[in-house]
């Protein structure tokens, strides 16, 4: 398992990654909850005034896109940019699953969206960062990590030691209403290829499959996840066959604002 000491620049800046469906940003307003806590906790400011609204009306039209707010710190005031960006219809709920690689990061790399993310963004080919510490496996690069064991959901504690995705949030309360269990406890690197069903969740891909972990294969998704995610989908209005299957309506990357 490779180590790695990595600390975030937070000169670099933090941001959120919003879906954007039938013109309306997807959990809203727990992204801006996240962010709000985010500027609180290290630059001891507030969220830029009117960054709801402009996510808002930057969001109109896109059928299914993505936005991408970051702020930036200045030398007198917190600077931020509103890009709109497209989303490939594949990459939204995926069928091809995912395969990782454990990646030891003593401590987690924290509860903060860095723009500094060196490594962890989910790769183009091979396998991504699964980020563990210790013989705990906390989250991958890009995404929470969910197993099922015995009909139970489990997935790491947001102790501080991981990003707590809004995707992750959005999961736990359907199994909540539900009623599927669903417990917030450490998994083991080993407990994973013994697991139901091992999947991932990320606030564009929705839910994931996981596939392998080091070369050895995981069991993906299973009754559970799709029941979850067929919950996701109907959750950020992803129910309608034209609304999954549409192109962005913007360019690839556009800049909306500052």
């Amino acid at each position: 398992m490779a180590t790695n000491d990595w600390r975030p620049n937070p000169s670099k800046g933090v941001f959120e990654t919003l879906l954007v469906v039938n013109g309306e940003p997807v959990e809203l307003d727990a992204h801006l909850a996240r962010l709000r806590r985010t500027l609180d906790e290290v630059y001891e400011t507030d969220l830029p005034a009117g960054a709801r609204e402009e996510l808002l009306a930057a969001a109109k039209g896109i059928t299914l896109g993505r936005l991408r707010l970051t702020c930036v710190p200045g030398e007198d005031r917190l600077r931020h940019d509103l890009l709109a960006g497209g989303v490939v219809p594949e990459a939204v709920f995926p069928e091809r699953g995912a395969e990782l690689c454990s990646h030891s990061v003593p401590g987690g790399r924290g509860s903060h969206k860095w723009v500094d993310r060196r490594g962890m963004e989910h790769p183009d080919d091979g396998a991504g960062q699964l980020i563990c510490d210790g013989d705990e496996a906390l989250e991958a690069g890009w995404a929470n990590i969910f197993a099922v064991r015995e009909e139970t959901l489990w997935t790491p504690p947001a102790d501080g030691r991981i990003l707590p995705g809004t995707a992750r949030a959005a999961v736990l309360a359907i199994a909540l209403e539900s009623g599927i269990d669903a417990q917030e406890q450490p998994i083991h690197i080993e407990d994973l290829p013994n697991a139901d069903e091992v999947f991932l969740t990320n606030s564009i891909r929705g839910i994931e499959p996981a596939t392998a972990l080091d070369g050895t294969p995981l069991p993906g998704c299973g009754p559970i996840s799709r029941r979850l995610a067929d919950a996701l989908r109907r959750r950020w209005g992803l129910s309608d066959p034209a609304a999954r299957k549409a192109a962005a309506t913007v360019p690839k990357q556009s800049q909306l604002s500052h």
